[in-house]
């Protein structure tokens, strides 16, 4: 979880990887709408998230009951938001990083519907995890490589062999 620009895909794809687990990209549930509204400048609304916060969540349900691991990128800025998606199985790992260090990734990403115009807005809207969330917080800035290992070691993890 964590602001646009931070690393999410990034450090889920090589995390997923290394474990063997299914990865899903949360913005790959958005609808059409809110990807033209984001594409335009606009934030969204809670009410344009809310649809869309439980698609993932009904993923991750769907896992669960299939005894299956797996890794979503969300963004997931507010607490509510986190609660539409939380269970016990449920860690979140907050991708941390300065205003600064995550502008200048999205400047130079060339792939990606969300313009760097609305990070401030995604900044001001962003309430970390509380101390009482099942949560992980990682400071950007480092090889992704280096945050995943990182993400293994505190969570007790084991990479599986490929």
């Amino acid at each position: 979880m964590g602001v646009s620009g931070c690393g999410k895909s990034t450090v889920a794809g090589i995390l997923a990887g290394q474990l063997g687990w299914d990865l899903l990209e949360g913005d790959d549930l958005h609808p059409a709408s809110n990807v033209a509204k984001m594409a335009s400048g606009r934030p969204l609304t809670d009410e344009d998230r809310w649809p869309w916060l439980e698609r993932i969540a009904e993923w991750m349900r769907e896992h669960t009951a299939a005894g299956k691991s797996g890794i979503v990128t969300c963004s997931a800025l507010k607490r509510s938001y986190r609660d539409v998606m939380r269970t016990d199985d449920v860690v979140f790992v907050h991708l941390d990083g300065s205003r600064q260090e995550i502008g200048d990734r999205l400047t130079m990403r060339l792939d990606h519907f969300m313009p760097p115009t609305l990070l401030n807005d995604q900044i001001a809207t962003l309430e970390p995890p509380g101390d009482d969330e099942q949560k992980l917080t990682v400071g950007i800035g480092r090889p992704p490589g280096e945050e995943v290992a990182e993400i293994i070691q505190r969570l007790g993890l084991t990479p599986t062999e490929h």
